[in-house]
């Protein structure tokens, strides 16, 4: 509030006498007694009116006009505003559409670099069939060569037997034989049969049938194999070639037992095969692998082809013991109707929880870090009135390939969720890869069809394009629209599913010795070794003693899926066991024994037999191995000690980080486990320079002091997605850096002046670009090049420069180098270092 006017003032301000304006407002009735009397804001606007009305004036128009611009100030910051909301929409609608594209065309390449592997993958697999059965038929055609020697021998030796020799005069008995008459017919009649075999092992058979392909043997090849059944007279042993180059003795039964999913550094170590030879032979057949990455096994089969070798596939874990418990007998009459297990799969962020959320009406996506499924759940939904159906939660990020591939191998049925705006992606297409090796039938649920942009027939086109046509379509493989948000067809998707499990006739003995496979498996602080169970079989009780794994134990508490306790388990019932003496793998088997001493033996045998599976695997570092890594540039390494709450999580995140190996840069893992960062972590990390990545889990106070004192590097994860990212970036790190070379110019060498104390000095005019003092420069003669290295001066008549240009002379002087000769070129160049960056495709 302005502070009030006085009267002597206003008479100031208007050049007038204060005793006016007293008698005026007297006049008025206005209670005033002198000069200092103040007025207020109403009775100043009358005295300006009565004897200044021009003043009075003036500030009514300054008030107006004022109102007027706070007016226009308003409206113009109104429209900035407008405007600039408007420039923001924009931006984020342009910045959308193109992450939009970008994604569509990353997707586009994903999928044509797939075919391309695949059709490579294909194609490797026909020749090294083609190759097999042409090396059976050689091998078929010496065999009967030498039975055909073998007989021809045993009659020359009879009939030499019955001859007696005759010596002529002068014959020299020491002498050896030239080669008789009869040992050219034998070989005659050798490659008359090998040709004779090759031809009926490659003929069609039967008339009117189409004549197949068949291979074209060549004279050469003949001769190669008579020649090497011709040298195997003389030995009679099988010999195979070392790697060194000599020769050892071979047993003819020589059989590798080897495990399916195996890396390809342990394959090499149970096979006593160099692992560069193996990982040459899968770039002849056209897959690109990695010391650490894990082959499957197809491939392990035609490695073996190729090495000729055996390879019996068998589990890590088997031993007699475990072959009497493979076999046990059912009777068909007790076997009961069991719930299916079903499992979700699908794309990130395409819905999987959402869906079963909505089926549990609970809510799991909360807890979730990041909101990505971090680790399987098993879950038990009512569907109808009497029916229930097993769901197998499995997370939906491609760094969980494993623990998804696991999944598939519990499953009954599989539930492919897709996204109707965002259509087929990577991991839709992976999951329809797992289902189908699995064997299982497929139900798609096209989800999100209430959202904006929504296309259903896109999808259906997408899956028929990759020969999964959907019923909707004419084709055999059931799909429903649903919403998992609002719940929209999410029971005519239950319906589906029951009704392909009544089709699956699924049962199971619900009484008797039990069994289970194990889910996930945890260490928990207060109660110890925890293992989420889907149990296949029987009746699994409180008090049961089992073998599970490596490890035996007693059930000691079970806990539904709900985490209450319960009494008894059936079939496809998922429940939580304690009891464990260890923490098991998952997709361990668990299997109920008769006592707690018959279970401790089969832990015991078991953990032997990985000992022994383990010791052979160890291998020490020979001089000739170091000798041969330093030849080569040996790899850069980046050492990891992995440690997490749940063994699924830890096997995801190893592979993860292995598949970024290149032939520059590995990991390399030297040790994992579940259960918080200990103090013999930390001294194995510090003897191996490794750094401890921390996944749900933290490190004790011992642990972490002695982290510290001895510079151990721990870092805590909770998201697979920064952990995969800043093993990245160490990875990039270690790659050497590109040296890109730049031509500045040249100069052409025309006189040359030896100057004392300094040297011999180029007279030389720059041909072409610049010649600069702080280049590079290599001296050429002849196309050969003679001098590489730096100047040691470059001056311009007397002075020295920093450059000079094209088509001036100069005086060059090169560093540590006086034999220059007339007519020599000395070339200007820049090294430009640029840093590499990681292959994004082992991201």
């Amino acid at each position: 509030m302005s502070k009030p006017k006085r009267i002597y003032q206003i008479a100031k301000q208007i050049n007038i006498s204060h005793q006016e304006i007293v008698t005026f407002l007297k006049a008025q009735g206005l209670d005033v007694t002198n000069h200092m009397s103040p007025v207020d804001e109403e009775t100043y606007q009358l005295i300006l009116k009565n004897f200044a009305s021009d003043l009075y004036q003036i500030e009514i128009d300054q008030k107006e006009i004022d109102r007027k611009a706070l007016e226009e100030q308003r409206r113009v910051e109104e429209e900035e505003r407008i405007r600039k909301a408007e420039e923001e929409k924009e931006a984020r609608e342009n910045e959308e559409r193109s992450r939009r594209e970008a994604e569509e065309q990353r997707r586009h390449e994903i999928e044509e670099a797939k075919r391309r592997a695949e059709e490579e993958r294909r194609e490797a697999i026909e020749r090294a069939k083609r190759e097999k059965i042409e090396e059976e038929n050689r091998k078929l055609a010496e065999a009967q060569a030498e039975k055909e020697r073998e007989v021809l021998e045993k009659q020359k030796a009879a009939k030499k037997a019955a001859k007696p020799t005759i010596l002529r005069p002068g014959e020299d008995t020491t002498a050896k034989p030239e080669e008789s008459n009869k040992d050219k017919i034998i070989a005659k009649k050798i490659e008359r049969k090998i040709k004779h075999v090759v031809k009926a092992t490659t003929a069609p058979k039967g008339k009117g049938r189409p004549a197949k392909k068949r291979r074209t043997f060549d004279q050469k090849e003949v001769d190669a194999s008579i020649k090497k059944v011709m040298t195997s007279m003389d030995s009679g042993k099988k010999r195979k070639r070392r790697r060194d180059g000599r020769q050892e003795e071979v047993l003819e039964d020589n059989v590798y037992r080897v495990s399916e999913f195996v890396s390809v550094h342990d394959f090499a170590d149970l096979v006593e095969i160099d692992v560069a030879d193996i990982i040459g032979k899968c770039m002849d057949m056209g897959m690109m692998v990695t010391i650490n990455q894990r082959i499957d096994k197809d491939t392990i089969e035609l490695l073996a082809a190729e090495f000729e070798i055996k390879v019996i596939f068998e589990d890590n874990t088997v031993t007699t013991m475990d072959e009497d418990l493979a076999v046990e007998e059912v009777d068909e009459a007790e076997l009961a109707p069991r719930p299916p297990v079903v499992t979700i799969m699908g794309h990130v962020d395409h819905g999987k929880t959402s869906l079963l959320d909505y089926i549990r009406e609970a809510n799991v996506i909360a807890g979730e870090a990041g909101g990505i499924t971090q680790h399987i759940g098993a879950y038990s939904v009512a569907v109808g009135d009497d029916k229930t159906v097993t769901f197998l939660d499995t997370p939906g990020h491609e760094a969980f390939t494993a623990m998804r591939a696991r999944g598939a191998q519990v499953t009954d049925l599989v539930i492919i969720i897709v996204a109707a705006d965002d259509a087929v992606m990577p991991q839709t297409i992976e999951a329809i890869d797992h289902a189908k090796a699995a064997g299982v039938p497929i139900v798609f649920a096209i989800n999100k069809i209430d959202k904006l942009g929504a296309d259903a027939e896109r999808v259906r086109r997408e899956l028929s394009e990759r020969d999964m046509l959907v019923e909707s379509w004419g084709g055999k493989y059931p799909d429903v629209e649903i919403s998992a948000k609002n719940g929209t067809n999410v029971d005519e998707l239950l319906e589906t599913v029951a009704l392909e499990a009544e089709m699956l006739d699924l049962k199971a003995k619900p009484s008797g010795v039990a069994r289970g496979i194990v889910v996930e498996s945890r260490l928990d602080k207060g109660v110890g070794a925890l293992a989420t169970v889907l149990v296949s079989r029987g009746k699994l009780k409180i008090g049961d003693p089992f073998v599970c794994g490596d490890y035996s134990g007693r059930v000691r508490a079970l806990k539904d899926d709900h985490g209450k306790r319960i009494k008894f388990a059936g079939p496809s019932a998922p429940v939580e066991i304690l009891g464990f003496s260890d923490v098991p793998r998952a997709g361990d088997n668990l299997i109920v024994m008769k006592n707690d001493k018959e279970a401790r033996e089969v832990s015991t045998q078991r953990q032997m037999l990985r000992r022994e599976q383990d010791f052979k695997r160890m291998r020490h570092m020979t001089l000739d191995e170091i000798s041969r890594q330093i030849s080569e540039g040996k790899v850069k390494e980046v050492p990891l000690l992995i440690k997490g709450d749940v063994d699924g999580s830890i096997e995801a995140l190893a592979d993860s980080f292995m598949k970024m190996s290149t032939s520059e840069v590995a990991v390399r893992i030297i040790h994992r486990g579940i259960g918080m960062i200990k103090e013999s972590d930390v001294l194995l990390a510090a003897a191996s320079d490794a750094v401890i990545v921390g996944f749900n889990v933290t490190a004790d106070s011992n642990a972490r002091l002695l982290a510290k004192a001895d510079d151990v590097e721990i870092r805590y994860y909770d998201v697979i997605y920064a952990a995969v990212d800043d093993i990245y970036q160490a990875l990039e790190g270690l790659l050497e850096p590109d040296v890109v070379e730049t031509e500045i110019g040249k100069a052409k060498v025309t006189d040359l002046f030896k100057i004392p104390k300094i040297g011999v000095i180029a007279g030389s005019i720059v041909t072409e670009g610049v010649a600069r003092r702080s280049a590079k420069v290599r001296l050429v003669r002849n196309g050969e090049i003679k001098f590489n290295g730096e100047l040691n001066a470059l001056k311009r008549f007397k002075d020295e420069v920093k450059e000079v240009l094209e088509g001036s002379e100069c005086g060059i002087s090169l560093k540590d180098y006086s034999k220059i000769q007339v007519d020599d070129i000395i070339e200007f160049y820049s090294e430009d270092i640029i840093k590499r960056k990681l292959d994004s495709s082992a991201k």
